[in-house]
C-alpha cells in the first residue's frame, strides 16, 4: 500500500501545478487582452482613460479634442 500513497501524492502535485500554470496562463491572457484593448481604443481615437485628462499617462501624446483643450488649458494656467 506504501506505493499508492505515492502515486496518489504525485498525482495531487501534477494537478496543483497543472491548476497554478492554467492560472498564471489566464492572467497573462487577461493583460494582453487588456493592453490590445487599450491600443485599439486609441487607434480609434476613443479616450482610454473615461475623459479624465488630468493624471493621464498618455496626455502628452494624446490628440483627443478634450486632451487638447485641457493641455491648453494647463498652459494658461501655467504662465498666469
Amino acid at each position: 500500500m506504501g506505493g499508492l500513497s505515492g502515486n496518489i501524492h504525485s498525482r495531487r502535485e501534477f494537478f496543483v501545478g497543472a491548476l497554478r500554470y492554467a492560472a498564471l496562463g489566464l492572467l497573462c491572457a487577461g493583460a494582453a487582452l487588456l493592453a490590445v484593448k487599450r491600443r485599439w481604443l486609441k487607434r480609434q481615437g476613443i479616450c482610454v482613460n473615461n475623459g479624465l485628462c488630468r493624471g493621464c499617462r498618455i496626455l502628452e501624446q494624446c490628440r483627443l479634442p478634450l486632451a487638447l483643450e485641457a493641455k491648453r488649458s494647463s498652459s494658461r494656467t501655467d504662465n498666469g
